[in-house]
């Protein structure tokens, strides 16, 4: 059984992502290996993971292969000399991704009202049509918003009238331990007057009284 075509896009998968780096960098480094064995190349291969860690691989000497190169291109003087190898099909894909964002880039502007000197009468239609939807999705979102907001609301209200509600619950149950007639029916207090039973003035002693009046000496001293 063949193997399924992979396709040639970003692994999100941390670790699956990791696990097909270090296998490929492995075939990439015996594939270099086997190129310089067979065909008696110089070959020199770095390559740098996503972490920043560096691999490399030199057939015969990394510095001795990288001034080589740097050699190579002073002597050239012109990089049309140097083989640039990209594959067609990675040109192909790049071709056609830059042709899709100038696509969705004209489509925006028309849906926006711009650039529509170039239309028909039947690419209007459609880009009316396309409007008409997008405005509805708009107002379908528009009303799933309010109605989360009045669930929000509703909740809330529900929580508040459950918190009020043990509130008075908590309050019932505190004055049950308190009888009624215990309490006053009043907040005020009342005033009753009570009469005096003995009164100081008409109750003095004789000895207070003779103490309180004035020798009869001491009055001629202070007349005199």
């Amino acid at each position: 059984m063949g193997r399924g075509k992979i396709e040639m896009a970003k692994i999100e998968n941390v670790t699956s992502r990791q696990v097909t780096f270090s296998k490929r960098r492995a075939g990439l480094m015996k594939k270099a290996y086997e190129l310089s064995v067979l065909c008696e190349a110089e070959i020199a291969v770095i390559v740098f993971s996503s972490t920043g860690k560096l691999f490399e691989f030199a057939s015969s000497s990394m510095d001795q292969t990288l001034a080589r190169y740097s050699k190579c291109l002073e002597t050239s003087g012109n990089s049309a000399d140097v083989v640039h190898e990209v594959p067609k099909k990675e040109v192909q894909v790049v071709q056609g991704l830059k042709e899709e964002m100038a696509d969705l880039k004209m489509k925006n502007k028309q849906i926006l009202g711009k650039d529509l000197s170039g239309l028909g009468l039947k690419e209007l239609q459609q880009l009316e049509q396309l409007f008409n939807e997008g405005l509805l999705s708009l107002k379908d979102r528009k009303e799933q918003l309010l109605k989360e907001q009045l669930e929000v609301s509703r909740e809330k209200e529900q929580k508040v009238s459950m918190e009020n509600a043990n509130l008075r619950r908590k309050i019932e149950e505190l004055q049950s331990y308190f009888p009624q007639n215990a309490l006053p029916e009043s907040g005020y207090l009342e005033y009753h007057d009570v009469p005096r039973k003995y009164s100081p003035i008409k109750h003095v002693p004789a000895s207070l009284e003779t103490d309180c009046q004035p020798d009869a000496e001491n009055t001629d001293m202070m007349t005199a």
